[in-house]
């Protein structure tokens, strides 16, 4: 414990200067990552892709999906059979009536294991197909480190994900608005039961009350994973991430993680260096120079001391016509330390800063333009 936080200390200290190794690895968990939300910049980590059981952070994907199911308040009766599993719950009870958004609370403040299978079960009929489901929406977010066997996170074999998995998949579901105002609250009055009442659900994320600027995510608990925390926390106007799996002390590792970085981060709008252009092919032998904009906008947290740098991804010549506007290839951007050390790539799209014409077929072929363009 003392080197980790006497490593953080030193890099809080001072950040530009700091080029210590080795205190990440000290950190008390099995695997631990800071992630900046908008970019997915990884500030720092320890075994970020290694497969380990996640408990309840499982519900991550499973209210995912469900809160983009149609007709989250329609009301339905609980599958009885799904319902009676071990663990932790949300009450439910056979004959209830629920709907998918009380699901989606019960799921994420109370961790209800109940909760995951019943909506499981409504969504695709059983539970196998629910986690097919599953394991297809993680290969389609890139989660290369992530399998699921259940819906609920009880401990199964091949039942495992990442900490750099659970941080990318939170950057998405923290894109849905009604999942940030679910993960966000210390505690919810929901309605269910047969007939449904309401009644309050409780949030197992301590963190929401230990520390001020939290605004969620889920806590996990099995023998075998222990404590694995997801949270994330904003401040004037950044978004970090932590995930930290089977790591004691977690409430105290994610604050300090958080307060050690927070003030040191400084989000810059992505840009490209000067005039930019690509050489086009349009009514002239020798290519035109085509001005490129960058097809989307994006900020990079850098560290005191940190500059960007970048590189253009596009085809040696643009035949026309081209468009306004027309996708041209990526910009890359990348933050580097006072020791030369590289942040994560973030990759932009590169567009037409203006149209070009087709050629006049008068004035000779594209391919022989080309051709003398490449001789030249």
């Amino acid at each position: 414990a003392a080197v980790w936080t006497a490593g953080l200390a030193a890099f809080a200290a001072q950040p530009e200067d700091f080029d210590g190794e080795g205190w990440e690895r000290e950190l008390p968990a099995k695997a631990v990552i800071l992630m900046e939300a908008e970019s997915g910049r990884v500030l720092c980590g320890k075994e970020i892709h290694t497969r380990l059981p996640m408990a309840s952070t499982t519900k991550i994907m499973t209210t995912l999906l469900a809160l983009e199911q149609p007709g989250q308040e329609e009301w339905f009766t609980v599958d009885a059979q799904a319902i009676q599993t071990e663990g932790s719950s949300m009450g439910l009870q056979e004959g209830d009536r629920v709907t998918l958004q009380a699901l989606s609370y019960g799921m994420i403040l109370p961790s209800g294991n109940d909760a995951a299978n019943a909506a499981a079960v409504r969504i695709s009929g059983s539970i196998p197909a629910f986690v097919e489901r599953m394991n297809q929406r993680a290969q389609e977010l890139g989660l290369a480190d992530t399998h699921y066997q259940n819906p609920s996170g009880l401990d199964a074999e091949g039942h495992y994900s990442s900490a750099y998995d659970l941080a990318q998949l939170t950057r998405t579901a923290l894109q849905v608005p009604q999942f940030a105002e679910i993960c966000r609250q210390s505690s919810a009055k929901v309605c269910f039961g047969n007939p449904p009442y309401d009644r309050w659900l409780k949030n197992h994320n301590r963190l929401l009350e230990l520390y001020p600027n939290a605004i969620g995510v889920k806590t996990g608990y099995t023998e075998a994973a222990y404590r694995c925390l997801v949270s994330a926390a904003e401040k004037d106007g950044v978004t970090l991430i932590c995930v930290t799996l089977n790591c004691a002390g977690d409430w105290e590792l994610h604050e300090q993680l958080y307060e050690a970085f927070f003030p040191k981060i400084t989000m810059t709008e992505l840009s490209l260096e000067g005039e930019e252009t690509a050489p086009a092919a349009g009514d002239k032998t020798t290519p035109e120079a085509l001005p490129l904009r960058l097809g989307a906008s994006g900020r990079y947290p850098l560290l005191p001391g940190e500059r960007i740098e970048s590189q253009l991804l596009c085809p040696p010549v643009v035949a026309a016509p081209v468009y306004e506007g027309q996708p041209l290839g990526q910009a890359q951007f990348w933050a580097v330390d006072p020791q030369g050390r590289r942040g994560t790539v973030v990759e932009l799209p590169l567009a037409a800063a203006q149209s070009l014409e087709i050629d006049d077929p008068r004035t000779g072929g594209l391919i022989d333009r080309l051709l003398a363009y490449a001789l030249q």
